[in-house]
């Protein structure tokens, strides 16, 4: 068979520009797939950082506020409240918190900032099996423990935390509440979510 007459540039060209559409056309198919494996917007906002004003908060007061997903508490202490914190060392689990989870800055008996130690930010979960304790900030001896001074009672399973989150002994709850990174912006506002230096 003769290739008499045949035009090859023609043939070139047609390779040529079949390759660039395949091309193009798998491009066009692999960005939008790649794109739809990034977090969503409202994805991307649930685990962002949240500002908090404190500014309203009264000494034995709380303020819940979402972040990714989850009740995080802000609770301002009383001079009465902080007092109390060493009070209540033989009665609990982890009083040092050696065994929970906490960033450095909060590994203390009041698991604050030093510089606004009657300031607590915490996740308000138990972590026993992930129900909400209740704000019970009453100092006096109440029905379920005779030496409490305030704090948090899980109704779920009757796991008990003191007004640092620190678990008492004899429950259901392994640990500590979990304090979340935070930072203060101002006097008044707390980031919840980014320490200092984060990026």
């Amino acid at each position: 068979m003769s290739n008499d007459g045949v035009d090859n540039s023609r043939r070139r060209f047609l390779t040529a520009a079949t390759s660039v559409v395949g091309t193009v056309g798998t491009v066009g198919l692999v960005i939008p797939f790649a794109a739809s494996m990034n977090p969503s917007a409202k994805a991307r906002a649930a685990g962002a950082p949240v500002e908090v004003d404190i500014s309203k908060l009264e000494p034995g007061g709380m303020l819940t506020v979402e972040w990714r997903g989850k009740p995080v508490w802000v609770v301002r202490r009383t001079a009465e409240n902080m007092a109390d914190l060493k009070k209540n060392i033989d009665y609990l689990t982890d009083a040092n918190s050696d065994a929970s989870k906490q960033p450095e800055y909060a590994k203390n008996y009041h698991r604050s900032r030093a510089d606004h130690a009657d300031i607590i930010v915490m996740e308000g979960i138990c972590t026993h099996l992930g129900c909400s304790p209740k704000y019970r900030p009453e100092l006096v001896a109440t029905d379920f423990d005779a030496n409490w001074r305030g704090g948090y009672f899980c109704p779920c399973h009757g796991s008990k935390f003191d007004l640092a989150g620190r678990v008492y002994s004899g429950v259901p709850a392994p640990s500590n509440l979990i304090i979340p990174p935070h930072q203060y912006l101002s006097a008044t506002v707390i980031l919840v979510g980014k320490d200092e230096g984060a990026a």
